[in-house]
């Protein structure tokens, strides 16, 4: 008696195979584009908390705005004791400059004192890869208006590079 074995023929697997490539091809794409949107909203809600950050250290320590990301953030993680030169308002990722995909710059005008305080700063994100990390450059300054440019190019962390970007994020 001879017995009949079961299984799937090798044009069952292929088929199988291809079906689930072709899920695939439309399912990636798809998910880059998430991605790189998550990134871009990852990029202007840290440029939000860093207009913040500077209202706060202005307000705070009456010597205009800081004049650096580490200023904002502090040099040590944890933080310690919050002062003009060690902010203590941003997280340590965000004041090292890269975070979701994104470089991020700020300066201001002068280095503050109470005498000559920083009146004006400018931030600035843009991707690490353009068309991979994200499709847009963003900026703002001490007006908080948050602005952007679609090459993603770095815009410059002056207020009156990021004031002559156009188009304004709604």
């Amino acid at each position: 008696m001879i017995k009949k074995q079961k299984g799937f023929s090798l044009i069952e697997l292929l088929i199988v195979v291809a079906i689930i490539l072709i899920i695939a091809a439309i399912a990636i794409p798809n998910l880059l584009r998430s991605r790189m949107a998550a990134n871009e909203a990852s990029a202007v809600g840290s440029v939000r908390t860093i207009v913040t950050s500077e209202v706060t250290f202005n307000t705070t320590y009456g010597i205009g705005y800081a004049n650096g990301l580490t200023v904002l953030g502090g040099t040590a993680s944890p933080c310690g004791t919050a002062s003009s030169t060690n902010g203590c308002l941003i997280d340590p990722v965000l004041s090292g400059g890269i975070k979701s995909g994104y470089n991020f710059g700020l300066a201001a005008n002068v280095t503050g004192t109470a005498s000559a305080p920083a009146v004006t700063f400018g931030v600035d994100a843009w991707p690490i890869t353009v068309g991979s990390t994200g499709t847009r450059g963003f900026c703002s300054d001490e007006s908080g208006v948050i602005r952007y440019n679609l090459d993603g190019t770095a815009i410059g962390t002056t207020d009156t590079a990021c004031q002559a970007i156009t188009t304004v994020l709604q």
